[in-house]
This record gives C-alpha cells, structure tokens and sequence, in this order.
C-alpha cells in the first residue's frame, strides 16, 4: 500500500515567492525614503518654520530645479553613465533663450524652440561619441562640460560685453511662455513654482517609463552588462544616446525655468551642480556601477537636499554645514545601496 507523503506547509511560501515585506525592502528608494523622514522629523523639530506653508513651499522650490536634473541623471547613471555636462547645460540653453529673445528680437517661443535643439543636439553628440568611440562618458562628458563653460562666457561677453543676459521680460511671447514655466500655483494661500510641477510629472514619466515599458528594461539591461544586451538584441546604442538626450531636456527645463522666472542668467550659472544631480541619484538608490536604481528615489534624493538646505537657514546654522551633510549623506547612501542590491540579488535567486 503507497503511503502519500504529506507536503511541508512551508513549501507554499516557497513556491509563493518573496513576501510583499522583502520586495518592498529590495526597492532602491528604500534607503531614501526612510532618509527623507528622518531630515523632515529632525527640522521638524528644531524649527517652526520648516512645517509652516511658507517653509513647506521654500523647500519644495529648492528640490524641484535639482529634483528633475536628478531624474534624469538618475536614468542615465542605470543605463551605466555619467553626464558631467548636466549642470552647465542649464547655464546653457538658458542663454541661448535669452541672447535669440533679447538680443535677435526672437519670440520667446521660437527661442526656446532653438535652444531645445541645442540640448538635444548636445545630448546626441554626447551619446554618439561615447558609443562611437568606447570612452568613458566620464572623459567625454568633461570635455562638453569645459567646451559648454568656454561657449557660454564667450558668447556672452561676446554680445552682451558683460558675463549676464537679461531684459527677456519685454521679448514677445514672454507672458505665455512665463505661464508655463515660471508661473506659480496658489495653494492654501501659498505660492508654489511651476518648476515643482514640472518636477511631479518629469518624475512620474520617468518612472514609469523605467518600469512599465520595453525601454526601461533596455535602460536596466545596457546598465547591468552592455555585452549581454547587445548579444540578446537590445539596441544598446540608441539606448544610451536616448538617455544622454533625456538628460539634455532636462537641462533645458531648468533652464527655462530660471530664465523665465528670474528674467536675467549669469553665463557661469550651473557649474558645479552636476555632482549634487550625482549625489542626489545615489542617495535615491542608484549604483555607480549602473544597472541599478530608481527615477523615484532620485526624486526623493532631491526632496532632501531641499528640506535639509532649507531646514538649515530656517535653523539658522552656518550653510557650511550643509556640505558637511553631503559628504555623510553620499558615503551612508553607497553603504546603503550596496547592501541592498546584494539582498535583491539573494531574494531573485
């Protein structure tokens, strides 16, 4: 007579997967987002203003310029690049807005038209370069950087005599373009940038973008081993010089934004903000190796430099301590991410 054999009860579990706990813990904006909550319970507490509209309101227009370069940084870096070009790149396309509005008597619309060919010309180039050539996009991106910085104080010293642009506010089409990028919301009573907007839905895109279609698993494949997608048919070229291109637009959002808001731009503008877009991905989760990351997480990474750069002048502390956080924040944020890739890796096996 065949005895059956009972099954173990916990084969079900096993044959169920990871729990919905380990899943959410494996989620690279994780780290993140318990960093956030920390930052807003710490200023929170220290300080009135932080909580009150206005503070909520000053911290959210400082996250959102750096919160939508780091979406898209935070894209390329899982795609296995670096684009150190980023921050002048607002200096840039701001420019070019201004010099063809105030000084070539462009509509404000046709301006921004030009200057997003730019960006995208720019990006491409970029793109091309680092695929063509198998540099490191570190060594290309550099020279765009220093070639950018060389263009922007020439130009305008060039035009204008001095290293600023300003006077856009009496160039046509600036009352509706300034509508779309540097208008403000009421809410509560309070005034909210167009750019935190802008930042929302940059986010959301690329969110779902990364983990809902066919070129976000492209972005994760050329990241993790670009040999391995090539040999399985992804278009490995075109996905890099797509997200050299991504970055490039969102330079030229901020840099729309500033233009359009603060009606003038200093031709030095930008530069040295590429490593805080850097920062603020890695603090979201991303792995300098590629192949790993979250376009929310940049998100989140951007929320708190916001609230920890507001949350210190709110605290009345000297801004110096602000870098000091930065350096803690990136070295806890590696850490960080590193274990939690290898703890992804465990459970996927």
């Amino acid at each position: 007579m065949t005895v059956a054999t009972p099954v173990p009860e916990q084969s079900s579990e096993v044959a169920a997967g990871p729990s919905l706990l380990h899943r959410l813990l494996v989620r690279p904006e994780v780290g993140a987002a318990l960093g956030a909550l920390l930052v807003f319970v710490f200023f929170s507490l220290i300080t009135e203003r932080f909580l009150s509209a206005a503070g909520i309101a000053n911290w959210l227009d400082d996250a959102s310029t750096l919160g939508i370069m780091a979406v898209a940084v935070a894209l390329l870096m899982i795609g296995g690049e670096f684009d150190l070009s980023a921050g002048v790149m607002t200096a840039s396309t701001a420019l070019v807005t201004a010099l063809l509005a105030v000084h070539a008597g462009w509509n404000v619309w046709l301006a921004l038209l030009a200057s997003l060919i730019f960006a995208l010309s720019v990006g491409a180039f970029n793109g091309w370069l680092v695929m063509r050539t198998g540099m490191p996009s570190f060594i290309v991106t550099l020279g765009t950087f220093l070639a950018l910085q060389g263009l922007n104080l020439g130009v305008t010293r060039l035009v204008t005599g001095t290293v600023q642009v300003a006077g856009i506010r009496s160039a046509d089409g600036y009352e509706s373009a300034g509508s779309v990028f540097a208008s403000t919301l009421n809410i509560g009573g309070t005034s909210v940038q167009a750019s935190v907007l802008w930042w929302i839905v940059l986010t959301a895109v690329a969110a779902f973008v990364l983990t809902r279609t066919r070129f976000g698993n492209w972005i994760f494949a050329v990241g993790g081993s670009l040999p391995s997608a090539r040999a399985v048919g992804v278009p490995a070229d075109r996905t890099k010089i797509i997200l050299f291109m991504t970055t490039a637009f969102a330079g030229w959002v901020v840099g729309s934004c500033m233009i359009l808001r603060f009606s003038s731009v200093q031709a030095n503008q930008g530069i040295g903000l590429e490593l805080h877009y850097i920062i603020a991905a890695v603090v979201g989760g991303c792995l300098l190796t590629g192949g790993f990351g979250s376009a929310v997480g940049a998100a989140i990474g951007a929320l708190i430099f916001g609230m920890a750069r507001q949350g210190i002048v709110f605290a009345r502390w000297d801004s110096d301590w602000f870098m000091l956080f930065l350096g803690v924040l990136l070295l806890a944020a590696v850490l960080v991410n590193n274990r939690f890739q290898k703890r992804a890796e465990r459970i996927r096996r």
